[in-house]
């Protein structure tokens, strides 16, 4: 009596390659979250996380940079210690000051994706100009930011002029580093890949 056995692939190499990629970013990004440090002139704290979200957007494209995003989100509602500081919880996307913040995330590394790559196709990243790049990257933060701000303002009941000085403008420069970080990474990985 012979036996034969086939192997059933439940999803498509693609597929698990690009899941296995947007958990690593989901993981950068709960990384990044550590470096956190207390800023005196907002409740919210100077994280990297916003260039692991850069970053996703950049090499993972809009659609698995906002899964990767996702992923990020889900974990720590789940109770991973992946927020800011190492805070976790729904209490975290629901009640905190920076909840805007943490939910704008996957659509801002949608936004990001969607203008560096032109469209939900990986374009090949040495042919993304410079200017592109930035203006992603500024289109994402002005998405952070909007929602950051406006949760900020509902949740301490501040006036908007209030949470968009402590929840964003303060936050400027920093962002500013990380645009050129993430500009740094990108180059430094497309030379690499010549």
């Amino acid at each position: 009596m012979e036996t034969r056995t086939e192997g059933v692939d439940l999803v498509g190499d693609d597929v698990a390659i690009n899941l296995a990629r947007a958990s690593l970013f989901a993981a950068v990004v709960g990384a990044f979250a550590y470096v956190s440090f207390p800023f005196p002139l907002s409740p919210a704290p100077v994280t990297l996380q916003v260039l692991g979200v850069f970053l996703a957007g950049i090499f993972l494209g809009p659609v698995w940079g906002g899964v990767a995003l996702l992923l990020y989100l889900a974990a720590g509602a789940l109770g991973a210690p992946i927020f800011s500081g190492g805070s976790a919880g729904l209490g975290s996307l629901l009640a905190e000051p920076t909840l805007g913040y943490l939910w704008a995330y996957p659509i801002a590394a949608m936004v990001v994706g969607g203008i560096v790559h032109r469209g939900t196709t990986l374009r090949d990243r040495q042919e993304i100009g410079l200017p592109t790049l930035v203006g992603a990257m500024v289109a994402g933060t002005v998405v952070i930011y909007t929602f950051g701000v406006l949760a900020m303002a509902a949740v301490l009941a501040l006036t908007l002029p209030e949470a968009f000085l402590q929840g964003a403008v303060v936050f400027l420069p920093a962002e500013a580093a990380k645009i050129v970080a993430a500009v740094g990474i990108v180059r430094s990985d497309a030379i690499a890949a010549t």
